[in-house]
């Protein structure tokens, strides 16, 4: 069987892996210049590791992709750091990332504190929690950890990531990740788009075939029953063909596709990223925190801060301390049209309210990344808007992070759903 599949990403690269121990012929054509998608990466010259483009790490429970790993017999590289992560409350930052840290947070009186942790504690011992897609986590949160709870701890933490749509989000998702994720991040050794290299170069000598810089512009049946890819000079037919695109990009591919399979891809709320990356002189938080939880209301321009180096050690990065400034916004947001320097100047003052001794003479490189497409949104009975992996049209099928639900996006959910699609395509 001749396979296509559109998007070297995570997800494009873990369904050619199956179909081709299958037997399959496959091609991946890939726009970008590298593999990996919104997991790949960067290096400069002088670093010996790289950098992820968005803010990247592994969870311990992330069963899928380390299974994957252990497959290909790369385990040994990955290494799983215990970093900390905090909460922004009163002009200080304060670590909620076990149970003591909840007991220790001053942001609650003990009761709420002691309810707060029992609520996260039998949600993460419920089986399955996809009935709770029937209610919003704002109502759901509000009720079960009390009002002052949710609002000092949860409440921005949605609105930092939905911003307009954190009332919309359903309590499946927020369920999902209380379920999935732990305290223990981890990483691969040399950066994770080193292992996105190892596992393409280890497809590419099995025979599968990888065409960066390729651009697929149309998706469309034939009359003899193929699937035709059509490219800027050129078109090439095969049996079956799995897209990984973006809902929004696969409904102006596919113009073949029936009414209602392309109302779903339309239907389908997502938000953007725009990322800023910078590697300072000195390092930023004096506390050792990775994950910095910004609340919007407090007046920061952005939601996350993430210092890289608080994780991984400068050394893998010539000194250099790597600081991540990222946001989740709607399209429309003025950011999306912002120069590098622009973002510069709203977002470097920020800094100082994290370490006074912060000046902008601190910033050795930059750099300003950013995507249409970065973040679903849950929203109630999201179960029954997701389309399925096969499409309407027949031998296309469709995977991408807006299925995975109610799980979130990240790689292993990539890795999972990239071999359910391979599994789909290669029965009879």
């Amino acid at each position: 069987m001749n396979v296509a599949i559109i998007g070297a990403g995570v997800t494009g690269l873990s369904a050619a892996l199956d179909l081709r121990k299958a037997g399959c012929s496959v091609t991946i054509y890939e726009a970008a210049d590298k593999v990996g998608g919104l997991a790949a990466g960067f290096r400069c010259p002088r670093w010996e590791w790289s950098v992820e483009n968005y803010y990247h790490h592994w969870f311990s429970s992330d069963r899928h992709l380390l299974g994957l790993v252990d497959e290909l017999g790369l385990s040994r590289q990955v290494v799983f750091p215990r970093p900390m992560t905090a909460v922004y409350y009163n002009e200080k930052f304060y670590p909620l990332d076990s149970a003591i840290a909840v007991l220790r947070f001053p942001g609650l009186p003990l009761f709420d504190r002691i309810r707060l942790g029992l609520v996260v504690a039998m949600l993460k011992l419920l089986p399955n929690g996809l009935s709770l897609e029937k209610v919003t986590a704002d109502s759901w949160m509000r009720r079960w950890v009390g009002k002052r709870a949710y609002e000092t701890v949860w409440e921005p933490m949605l609105i930092g990531k939905f911003g307009p749509h954190y009332k919309d989000v359903n309590m499946a998702w927020f369920w999902a990740r209380f379920k999935a994720r732990t305290p223990r991040l981890g990483t691969y050794e040399g950066g994770i788009q080193a292992f996105l290299d190892v596992f393409s170069d280890r497809l590419q000598i099995e025979g599968v075939d990888i065409r960066l810089n390729a651009a697929v512009k149309r998706i469309e049946p034939t009359r003899e029953g193929k699937i035709r890819l059509t490219f800027s000079d050129t078109s090439a037919d095969y049996d079956r063909c799995l897209a990984t695109t973006s809902p929004k990009q696969m409904a102006l591919l596919a113009p073949a596709l029936s009414e209602d399979y392309r109302r779903k891809l339309l239907s389908l709320t997502s938000m953007g990223a725009v990322v800023l990356i910078l590697a300072l002189k000195n390092q930023l938080s004096k506390d050792g925190i990775y994950w910095h939880n910004l609340p919007k209301s407090a007046g920061f321009p952005f939601l996350a801060m993430v210092e890289h180096t608080n994780y991984l050690s400068p050394e893998h990065f010539d000194g250099d301390h790597i600081l991540y400034c990222g946001d989740y916004l709607d399209l429309d947001h003025e950011y999306f049209s912002l120069t590098k320097e622009e973002l510069l100047n709203r977002f470097l003052p920020a800094l100082s309210r994290v370490n006074p001794d912060f000046k902008p003479d601190w910033v050795k490189e930059s750099w300003l990344i950013k995507t249409d497409y970065a973040q679903p949104v849950p929203m109630i009975n999201q179960s029954q808007a997701v389309p399925a992996i096969k499409t309407s049209i027949p031998g296309l099928w469709f995977a991408s992070m807006s299925q995975v639900y109610p799980w979130d996006r990240g790689t292993n959910y990539a890795v999972e759903i990239g071999r359910r699609a391979a599994q789909e395509m290669l029965e009879p």
